[in-house]
């Protein structure tokens, strides 16, 4: 990658201000130096306005540090051969240069600027502050690169920690997002048990009203009053579910129990079901064998009714008018076991829908921590469900 292309975070106007201040520094100390000694010598007068202005020339420069780091890091050294007061400038720009840590760059521009302050040396004559000079140079190129190299790596841990909190964040919102799209087919699974009921119910009652011409006024009276109760109650168990699903969703994040709350049907409203069924034309047999039904908790009882109503509602699409039988049991320890089966008709086509209702009830019964399995066995259908209940 080129230097110029590399990523670095922007600075603040503190940051900038502060390196603009470690260039002055030494321009001032030079400089104030230089005109002490034009005032001793006045013939060096014009060589110290010189070294100003090329100072201020590197000072200028450092704006480009960033963008052309190792070509700003050079300009500035070679200013150091004629000025003193450039060196403040010069070490800014190489500490820049160093906290790319590109040695192919770094190590020609160290060897110019020692080179460059051995010319100044020797530019004033050749004695013994001039090997100090030097060799003074030469440990004060090696700390910069040291502190250059410091100073990055303080950015690389800023931009790691920067990106794990980063990573934390999407993380945080992928699970919101994963939440909210549960509990969104959870609403969709609810709704989808009470609508299809319901749904079921008025086109079979709809169905004997268009195609029974034996029908009285009276009968067909009752069969329209059927129509509208039932178009009612899909209404009111929508809402009831919506309303559930609501304060259900509330309850997780303040930390309460996630149990349903009334008016979730459970398993004590099977009978109800069963009778409404049988009102609107569906031949049911039922054999409840529940042992100690009240331990049954409420949140397996709402899965155990959800399941028995969805069988039936698939008992009315794929085998309409055949008879179902619903056989019910269990006790606590043992689990409780629902089977429902009806006679299958081979030829049948699965319909607008089909299977969809099947899919839903095996991944209701799965987050209950319990198996579905369905089959058609000696020509029935056969949906055998259990649900885990604990003593």
């Amino acid at each position: 990658m080129d230097d110029r292309t590399e990523h670095q975070p922007p600075l603040t106007r503190r940051d900038s201000a502060l390196r603009y201040l470690c260039a002055a520094v030494p321009m001032l100390f030079f400089g104030v130096l230089m005109v002490m000694t034009a005032s001793q010598k006045s013939g060096i007068l014009r060589e110290a306005v010189v070294d100003v202005g090329l100072g201020v020339a590197g000072l200028v420069l450092l704006r480009w540090r960033r963008r052309l780091p190792w070509q700003t890091a050079l300009a500035t050294a070679l200013l150091t051969a004629l000025s003193a007061t450039a060196t403040g400038p010069a070490y800014v720009a190489y500490v820049s240069l160093c906290t790319h840590r590109r040695w192919r760059r770094i190590v020609p521009v160290a060897a110019v600027s020692w080179l460059c302050l051995a010319i100044y040396a020797a530019w004033h004559g050749i004695d013994q502050r001039t090997v100090v000079s030097m060799v003074t140079g030469a440990a004060i190129l090696g700390g910069l690169t040291v502190f250059g190299l410091y100073l990055r790596g303080l950015r690389d841990l800023d931009a790691s920690r920067r990106e794990a909190a980063l990573a934390v964040e999407r993380e945080q919102a992928q699970r919101v997002e994963q939440a909210r799209l549960a509990e969104r087919a959870r609403i969709a699974h609810e709704m989808h048990d009470v609508l299809a009921h319901r749904i079921s119910l008025l086109a079979m009652l709809a169905g004997g009203l268009a195609y029974r011409t034996d029908l009285t006024a009276g009968e067909s009276r009752e069969v329209a009053l059927a129509i509208q109760e039932n178009a009612h109650q899909s209404l009111n168990e929508l809402r009831a579910v919506l309303g559930t699903l609501r304060s259900d969703g509330a309850s997780r994040s303040d930390g309460a129990a996630e149990a349903p709350e009334p008016p979730q049907p459970g398993l004590d409203r099977l009978g109800d079901l069963f009778d409404e069924v049988r009102a609107a034309g569906q031949r049911v047999e039922v054999a409840d064998a529940v042992e100690d039904r009240g331990l049954l908790p409420a949140q397996t009882g709402r899965h155990a009714y959800r399941i028995v109503q969805e069988a039936l509602t698939n008992a009315r699409k794929h085998a309409p008018g055949s008879r179902v039988r619903a056989e019910i049991g269990g006790r606590p320890g043992d689990g409780l076991r629902i089977r429902v089966s009806n006679p299958a008709d081979p030829g049948a086509a699965a319909g607008p829908g089909g299977r969809l209702g099947l899919v839903g009830l095996a991944e209701r019964t799965r987050m209950a921590g319990g198996t579905l399995s369905h089959a058609v066995r000696d020509g029935c259908f056969v949906l055998d469900a259990r649900l885990p209940w604990e003593a």
